[in-house]
């Protein structure tokens, strides 16, 4: 059918200004998407502030449609053009067809389950030694602790850094450099010029310029020292992948990727664990139910509770591709243009799907594995998260490291609201607790998770 005749008109949606809509989206995603549904269905148009026209799905088909797309069609690059002036025009998220298979390829190894094992003492020391200072008695806002944890992992097991002043200098200009991007100006300085734009301004120059510099410098420390086959952490393995040509990553592109990695790995893994904590200390229940498997070396409650937390909680509010040609979708034919946004906690929120869909129950994964099509906080297709492996394996290590140690109480007994912090999904309080006292944990100690 021409793309003349396409349209987007016959989706039932909203007819709110677009400013309305807009704030809707970035100021509360989550309870917005909820009342669409409620009036139009599992599928709803929508604008998002000048953007092109969106269209919201949240069944299981319409979701396994988009993630089996072809994806010549089904672009997932330009959707996140968003992140550019941080990642990079060769970041895997923003790449598309035989750029972004190259760039996925070399990266696939560096997250093999197998090689996640090697960095499970660099997980559990990080997070043992950061639960040590947390003081006794005094309430705390665990999602910067959980930054600290998360941004050392990466620092040892990505960037492959050892402690030391040099560490704490790289370290220093990223932990700046992403808590930069976080505030609210850049997202509103970012919204209003655009990607391309805001890339070139001196404002985005003068942020990135220190870490780029820093970053490039490793890079050619790296390369000196000539002991790349004798390390394992994922830089090393990066600066000696070669394509299928016999290319090796430059190191703009090496940049670019640790840029995904530091995104992908940090802020968002830290946010689940802080929504982890924060939904178990308000089910004592379900936390006692967590503490004494672990004590007894037992993980699969653990696994649970991880995969409930990501389906109540996901870190991002939707999964997006833009159209390069029409397609027919849930009945409607969908213009060339159109972004399809996957909502992931529409599709995890569904009681057609999870019965009690807004209650935190683990159980319910205890004897069901989480769906390809249901669960998707890592999105699904080939443009599933190259980092899931990773962040699941980094949050089993992590939780029981605090939850085995500390008894850990709520301040304020009511669920922390969901906030927005650029494109993440945070606790509105950080994930604000009460450090009651030390745990003695039970039995033997808990082994190393690989699951």
């Amino acid at each position: 059918m021409p793309a003349a005749t396409a349209t987007t008109s016959t989706v039932p949606g909203t007819r709110a200004p677009r400013a309305v809509q807009a704030f809707g989206f970035f100021a509360r995603p989550t309870p917005y998407f909820a009342k669409q549904r409620a009036r139009h269905g599992g599928m709803f148009r929508m604008h998002v502030a000048d953007e092109k026209p969106w269209v919201v799905v949240s069944t299981p088909e319409l979701v396994k449609q988009v993630f089996t797309g072809d994806p010549a069609v089904f672009h997932a690059g330009s959707a996140n053009s968003v992140l550019l002036p941080l990642l990079g025009d060769h970041s895997v998220l923003l790449l598309d067809g035989k750029e972004h298979l190259r760039q996925r390829k070399l990266l696939l190894p560096a997250f093999h389950g197998e090689r996640m094992a090697r960095y499970g003492d660099i997980m559990r020391e990080a997070a043992e030694r950061e639960v040590a200072t947390w003081p006794i008695g005094e309430d705390l806002q665990l999602a910067p602790r959980m930054q600290e944890i998360t941004l050392e992992v990466i620092m040892r097991a990505v960037f492959g850094m050892k402690e030391g002043a040099e560490l704490d200098h790289v370290r220093n200009l990223l932990l700046a450099l992403i808590e930069n991007v976080m505030r609210p100006q850049t997202f509103l300085a970012l919204a209003i010029a655009g990607p391309q734009r805001f890339r070139e301004s001196g404002w985005a120059k003068r942020m990135l310029g220190p870490a780029d510099e820093a970053l490039f410098a490793e890079f050619a420390k790296r390369r000196e020292a000539g002991n790349l086959e004798d390390r394992d952490d994922i830089l090393s393995l990066l600066m000696l992948a070669r394509d299928e040509d016999g290319r090796p990553l430059g190191d703009r592109e090496l940049r670019d990727e640790l840029m995904t990695l530091l995104v992908a790995g940090h802020e968002t893994t830290a946010t689940s664990l802080s929504w982890a904590i924060e939904r178990l200390i308000r089910h004592p229940d379900k936390l006692a139910r967590l503490q004494a498997e672990l004590d007894e070396g037992r993980e699969e409650y653990l696994t649970a509770v991880i995969h409930e937390t990501l389906r109540l909680r996901p870190v991002l509010p939707v999964v997006v591709r833009d159209l390069q040609a029409d397609v027919e979708l849930g009945g409607h034919l969908l213009p060339a243009g159109t972004r399809v946004a996957c909502s992931i906690s529409l599709m995890h929120t569904s009681p057609e799907v999870y019965p009690d869909p807004h209650a935190f129950k683990p159980e319910r994964f205890l004897d069901q594995k989480p769906g390809t099509y249901t669960w998707i906080p890592f999105g699904g297709g080939i443009r599933r998260c190259l980092g899931a492996s990773f962040a699941l394996y980094e949050m089993k290590q992590v939780l029981p490291a605090i939850v085995q140690q500390l008894d850990l109480q709520p301040v304020d007994p009511a669920s922390e609201r969901v906030a927005r912090r650029l494109i993440t999904l945070t606790p509105g309080n950080r994930a604000l607790v009460r450090v009651a006292g030390r745990r003695t944990p039970a039995a033997r100690p808990l082994a190393t998770m690989v699951g």
